[in-house]
């Protein structure tokens, strides 16, 4: 059975996940130098770097055109991504558009207002260092996560509901 989809509610989980994103990001901004850390655990920091890049900071040393260029992808990802949010679908797949759609925005929001991204988790494990990232990326990975297991789960009925 196909239910109405509930738009208010998933566009609040990505206004949720926008606010803690860019909350987070004002605190490390307004609280921590340019280039802080500190050790959490022997396993995680947190730090304040900034990253021109995408995701593991791929091309963060392009010279500045990719600024636009993921915010060209963000723009278009978060308009589709709100579109689909429209249709009746699955409820894990709205969940999966609702975080990718609040992670897009909020990285999105950070190359606009700073030209840039603002990191601050830090792991690192017996000499692996993965890239730093925020709560953006850790939405848009869950979403996406969330994708490939709807795609897994085949096309049943349940669809979202009350």
């Amino acid at each position: 059975m196909t239910y109405p989809n509930r738009k208010s509610y998933w566009y609040s989980v990505a206004f949720i996940v926008l606010a803690i994103d860019q909350a987070t990001k004002s605190l490390i901004d307004l609280t921590t130098p340019l280039g802080w850390s500190l050790e959490v655990t022997p396993f995680f920091n947190l730090v304040h770097v900034l990253n021109p890049g995408a995701a593991f900071s791929f091309l963060a040393g392009a010279g500045g055109w990719q600024r636009w260029f993921f915010l060209a992808i963000a723009l278009g990802a978060s308009i589709w991504l709100a579109w689909m949010l429209t249709k009746p679908v699955r409820r894990l797949e709205a969940l999966a558009y609702s975080l990718i759609l609040g992670g897009a925005v909020g990285n999105g929001f950070d190359r606009v207002a700073r030209g840039q991204v603002v990191d601050y988790l830090d792991f690192h494990l017996r000499g692996m260092h993965w890239p730093a990232f925020n709560i953006a990326d850790v939405a848009i990975t869950g979403g996406a996560v969330a994708l490939i297991a709807v795609s897994f789960l085949g096309h049943g009925s349940a669809k979202q509901g009350d």
